[in-house]
């Protein structure tokens, strides 16, 4: 009997595995540099969170979804009288989530 290498397990499917987790784990962390698909961690204690950081569900609302607030396209950052907000609409995070269920 001859082994075959294994096969690559495709993104689709990988996602669907992952569905439990948050999707903000898509991205990486700004804040504690984690890899996407891994969870965030405190940098100083290394302790692992249970729920990814602000910042990460920040980008990755951004990442994923229109802003319906100030009309902006995905991957562009939400904006207040022409000056970039640091985190996004909370109707950006609305329409993130409904994209991701």
């Amino acid at each position: 009997m001859t082994r075959r290498p294994a096969a690559e397990m495709p993104e689709t499917i990988r996602h669907i595995l992952r569905a439990k987790q948050h999707p903000a784990r898509a991205v990486a962390c700004p804040h504690c540099g984690a890899a996407p698909h891994r969870p965030c961690v405190v940098r100083s204690r290394g302790t692992v969170l249970t729920q990814p950081h602000p910042g990460r569900i920040s980008a990755w609302a951004q990442t994923v979804a229109c802003c319906p607030d100030c009309q902006v396209t995905p991957t562009v950052p939400c904006h207040e009288d022409g000056r970039a907000r640091t985190t996004v609409h909370s109707r950006r995070y609305q329409e993130a989530e409904a994209t991701a269920a």
